[in-house]
């Protein structure tokens, strides 16, 4: 009988943040993915606060405490701006998806455009937010 080699190639590595030069899209499509996981983070808040609420008066009142001390604001102020940076990025793929915004200047200004979206939406709603007395 034929004796059998098994001839074991190295697998290809995908390139990763140490081989490729760091750039605004780069960036950008990290982030949209730590957005995304932060996005279901937020929705266990959610689902704290409905179980809170059907807890009764004191288990709302003691989620209340803990959403409004410092840390609770400062988390609700990354979830929203992961929120709007996620939909702006979100609409900014759906673009790409139509065929539109590839070249390197149009990513890049899509990219800054983005972000300035998620920041300004962001300290938008929570002016008004202060400004109502939500905060």
């Amino acid at each position: 009988m034929a004796e059998v080699t098994r001839v074991v190639r190295e697998r290809p590595t995908s390139p990763h943040t140490t081989i490729w030069r760091w750039h605004l899209t780069m960036a950008t499509s990290i982030l949209h993915r730590i957005t995304g996981v932060a996005l279901y983070g937020g929705a266990l808040i959610a689902a704290a606060w409905a179980l809170s609420l059907a807890g009764g008066p004191e288990t709302y009142a003691a989620f209340k405490g803990v959403m409004g001390s410092f840390l609770g604001k400062l988390a609700l102020f990354g979830l929203t701006l992961a929120g709007f940076y996620h939909l702006g990025n979100g609409v900014r793929h759906l673009t790409w998806d139509l065929g539109h915004g590839f070249d390197l200047k149009s990513a890049n200004a899509s990219a800054v455009g983005v972000i300035a979206f998620a920041v300004a939406a962001t300290l938008a709603v929570w002016v008004i937010a202060g400004m109502t007395g939500a905060l």
